[in-house]
């Protein structure tokens, strides 16, 4: 692979002070169970765009998982290597709705003079062939509570409960701003004060969540939700991706946060949620997409943590 340090454009996400700052996503509509919403639950109806690799992607795909919505909700996934032009549709991995080339395509369907950024989860409405939502956190909303009338037997899985919403809220609030996207922040900045001002209290937060479940099984109310899901997808990539790739080597998930890393276990274990998961791709996408940070595209041999053993009662 060519060392060359160039960067296309898809790859230059930091400001001129070196921070990274990440694309507020465009599509923002919500599916409703109302006589008159523009976008009703349906089977069959919609179909979710998403990468093996991305961890915002990865959560719409354990909520699908574990709502029982297999068979609701279709998904294609995308190859890991995020390109020029975006995420592609190649080597098996295809758009079986229209046989795109590139997730950019299906932007592009849906608003022609589309100008923002090509990013997964794309929640797609096939009767109306556009976009519902790009937003991964607004995504696994819909689909925890939007579909219960078509799996009834799921219908009492909750991740967001009313009772535990601004708690929920809260939690969410720091966690993507340090951990969720501070991993990014850490690993994109191109200058030393951006990196410091990023990467101390990802650190911080970290320790807080491993005080946290030192204390109870889960993040909020001892219970699922939907805190623990939107940070697990952060904390199983940490030791084989952010670790070294992002720079975010002050401690690791395995050898330093013991109570982190049994509830990283727990929730693997669940039923379904270790078919989401593909290190192949997570690993493959990072170290070989980001030719920014690795121009050699090598891929490093670990690959974190056992998280099927020992099991978790």
């Amino acid at each position: 692979m060519s060392t060359s340090t160039s960067q296309p454009a898809i790859l230059k996400w930091a400001n001129p002070t070196g921070e990274f700052k990440r694309q507020v996503s465009t599509f923002r509509d919500n599916i409703v169970d109302e006589p008159s919403a523009k976008f009703a639950p349906e089977a069959g109806r919609y179909h979710l765009y998403v990468s093996y690799a991305c961890p915002w992607a990865h959560r719409t795909l354990l909520v699908r998982a574990l709502k029982g919505l297999e068979d609701i909700i279709s998904v294609d996934v995308v190859h890991w290597h995020l390109q020029e032009n975006g995420w592609p549709f190649k080597d098996g991995y295809e758009d079986s709705l229209y046989g795109s080339k590139f997730v950019k395509d299906i932007y592009f369907k849906a608003q022609p003079d589309y100008s923002g950024r090509f990013t997964v989860p794309v929640l797609w409405d096939k009767k109306t062939q556009t976009i519902v939502n790009n937003e991964s956190s607004e995504i696994i909303r819909m689909l925890n509570t939007a579909f219960d009338k078509l799996v009834p037997e799921k219908a009492g899985v909750n991740f967001y409960p009313e009772n535990l919403q601004a708690e929920i809220d809260s939690v969410n609030e720091w966690v993507y701003d340090t951990v969720n996207n501070g991993v990014y922040k850490s690993g994109f900045a191109t200058s030393q004060e951006a990196y410091d001002n990023n990467v101390y209290p990802l650190f911080k937060s970290l320790d807080r969540l491993e005080g946290m479940l030192s204390k109870s099984d889960y993040l909020v109310g001892n219970t699922l939700t939907e805190a623990d899901l939107r940070l697990w997808t952060t904390i199983i990539r940490f030791d084989p991706v952010y670790h070294g790739h992002f720079k975010c080597n002050i401690k690791g998930i395995e050898k330093d946060y013991p109570h982190l890393l049994k509830w990283a276990r727990r929730i693997y274990q669940m039923p379904k949620v270790a078919e989401t998961v593909n290190m192949e791709h997570i690993k493959k996408h990072y170290y070989q997409s980001h030719i920014q940070i690795n121009p050699t595209g090598v891929v490093p041999a670990g690959m974190g943590p056992d998280l099927a053993e020992p099991k978790i009662v």
